[in-house]
């Protein structure tokens, strides 16, 4: 049975997650985009900065196994960032690169 958990539960569990190359977390860096939580089911959209980026499974894999560990049922959905995010995302990345994946 799914658990019933706020939104605020979950974007605290996901706000630790960092990105395994970026010495930020994936809400700082947008590709957490939006978090909805109803009935004991979350669903979370990323937004990734391109189509078919090679870390998108490691990605997908980094936030829904931490809110599957809560007790909660899980949709990932996801999309492309807008230019304009595309760019925050890209001046966070050059500044913080650490390298790795």
């Amino acid at each position: 049975m799914a658990k019933n958990i706020s939104e605020q539960e979950v974007r605290q569990t996901l706000s630790k997650i960092k990105h395994p190359a970026i010495d930020h977390t994936l809400l700082e860096l947008g590709i957490i985009k939006a978090i909805n939580v109803e009935s004991g089911k979350a669903t979370i959209i990323l937004a990734f900065p391109f189509p078919n980026i090679p870390i998108k499974d490691h990605l997908i894999n980094s936030v829904r196994e931490p809110i599957e560990k809560l007790g909660v049922e899980v949709e990932i959905k996801a999309t492309v960032m807008t230019q304009e995010k595309l760019q925050r995302f890209l001046a966070m990345e050059q500044d913080a690169w650490k390298g790795g994946t």
